[in-house]
């Protein structure tokens, strides 16, 4: 008989009365992160019977915009680096981090 575990990841969303997200918390036992407050949160979810990827996007209404760009920008490098684990595709891996530098100039966000 095999041994299975199991790990959980919870998301905690308080809506406003127009079911805006307020507030946004996350728990993951596992890796030490319980009840911590975020302000946004991009999840993407593969369903391979459709062939095509589920999303959740959800921000707090009091998430800044220049924290908003960041987010992106951090989000769309680690997405490249996650390619290149996941594909060994470096050509690309390198192609989508070129985008992220230019991305990072078009918004002059600092290094």
């Amino acid at each position: 008989m095999s041994n299975k575990n199991t790990s959980e990841i919870k998301f905690l969303v308080e809506l406003d009365e127009n079911r805006v997200p307020e507030k946004l918390m996350w728990s993951a036992q596992d890796g030490g992160v319980e009840a911590q407050e975020a302000k946004a949160i991009m999840l993407s979810i593969w369903d391979s019977k459709a062939k095509e990827s589920m999303r959740i996007d959800l921000w707090t209404k009091d998430m800044p915009v220049d924290e908003m760009k960041i987010f992106f920008h951090q989000t769309l490098v680690a997405m490249s680096e996650t390619f290149k684990r996941a594909t060994d595709d470096e050509k690309m891996s390198d192609t989508m981090k070129d985008f992220c530098d230019y991305f990072a100039e078009k918004l002059e966000l600092g290094k």
